[in-house]
C-alpha cells in the first residue's frame, strides 16, 4: 500500500511566527476556483467583507451578513489546500458585546472550517479580542482605514493625518496585539505610521496602502486583476481582466450571431472520432 501524503494547512501560529521574517503574502478570495488558483502563492487567504462590493455590487461593506460570509467562506475552504483561511466578521456581528462576537465567530468557524476571523479593531475591540482568543478563536485585527466605520468617518479616506489620529491608531494596534490577536491588518495610513505600528507591535502587520516595511501585504484580488475602472491609488494592477473578459464575451457573442459557434453534437463526434 502506498503512503498518502497530506498537505499541511498553515495556522495562525505559523503566521504569527513570521514577525520580522519572510514577508507574508495574502490576497482576498470569495469562491472555490479563485481560491484554488491563489492558494499556492499565499500564506493566508482573506474572505473579506469586500465581497459585498466586488461580488454583490453593494455600495459598501455595511450590508454584508454573517450568512454571506459563511457561504463564501465554505467555497474558499473547498478551493484552498495550504493557505490559512481568515474570514471577516461583518458589521453588526461583534460590536455589541464579547458574547455576541463569540457566538458569531464560533458559528463562522464551525460552519466553514476556517482557521481565524478578522475584526475591525476600534477602541472597544481589545476586550472582545481577549474574550475570543481565550476561548480558542484565532483573531486578526484591522486598524487604520476601517471600511465598516465609514458612516462616522465620512468615507474611504486615509487615516493618520493628525497627531490625534496617529496616537489613536497606534494605541488600537498595540491594544489588539496585547489582547492576543495573531496579526493586524494596517489599511490606508501614512507610510511613517505604518512603520511605527510595525515597530511597536509584537505581531505581524499586514499592509494594504500602508508601508512596504510591514511584515506582509494584502490586496483585494479583483483590484489586483484590474476588474474595475477604478481602484485605490496604492494598488498595482497585475492584469487587465476587465478588458480580457469583455473581449472574450464580445467574441463569443459574435460567434453565436454568425452561427460559427460549434454545436455540442459536433464537438462530441469529433472527440469520439479521436478516441476511436
Amino acid at each position: 500500500m502506498s503512503a498518502q501524503s497530506t498537505q499541511r494547512r498553515l495556522t495562525t501560529t505559523d503566521i504569527a511566527s513570521r514577525k520580522g521574517g519572510e514577508p507574508i503574502v495574502s490576497l482576498t478570495a470569495y469562491d472555490a476556483p479563485t481560491a484554488a488558483l491563489l492558494d499556492p502563492y499565499c500564506d493566508f487567504l482573506l474572505v473579506g467583507d469586500s465581497v459585498g462590493m466586488v461580488v454583490h455590487g453593494l455600495p459598501s461593506t455595511v450590508g454584508v451578513t454573517v450568512d454571506m460570509m459563511i457561504m463564501h467562506g465554505q467555497a474558499v475552504m473547498r478551493g484552498a489546500k495550504q493557505a490559512l483561511v481568515v474570514i471577516d466578521m461583518p458589521f453588526g456581528s461583534y460590536e455589541a458585546s464579547p458574547q455576541q462576537a463569540f457566538e458569531n465567530a464560533s458559528r463562522i468557524l464551525r460552519e466553514t472550517g476556517a482557521g481565524a476571523v478578522k475584526i475591525e479593531a476600534g477602541t472597544y475591540a481589545a476586550e472582545t479580542i481577549r474574550f475570543l482568543t481565550e476561548r480558542g478563536v484565532g483573531v486578526m485585527a484591522h486598524v487604520g482605514l476601517r471600511p465598516q466605520a465609514i458612516g462616522v468617518t465620512g468615507g474611504f479616506r486615509a487615516v493618520g493625518r493628525s497627531p490625534e489620529e496617529v496616537e489613536r491608531v497606534l494605541a488600537e494596534a498595540e491594544a489588539a496585539a496585547d489582547a492576543g490577536a495573531f496579526a493586524v491588518v494596517v489599511e490606508g495610513v501614512d507610510e511613517q505610521l505604518g512603520d511605527q505600528i510595525t515597530s511597536a507591535v509584537s505581531i505581524p502587520t499586514i499592509g494594504i496602502g500602508a508601508s512596504a516595511s510591514c511584515d506582509g501585504q494584502i490586496l483585494v484580488t479583483p483590484d489586483m486583476l484590474g476588474m474595475f475602472d477604478w481602484s485605490p491609488k496604492f494598488v498595482r494592477r497585475y492584469a487587465d481582466m476587465k478588458t480580457v473578459m469583455s473581449r472574450a464575451a464580445e467574441q463569443y457573442a459574435k460567434d453565436v450571431r454568425d452561427r460559427s459557434f460549434p454545436a455540442a453534437a459536433e464537438l462530441y463526434h469529433l472527440k469520439a472520432k479521436r478516441l476511436s
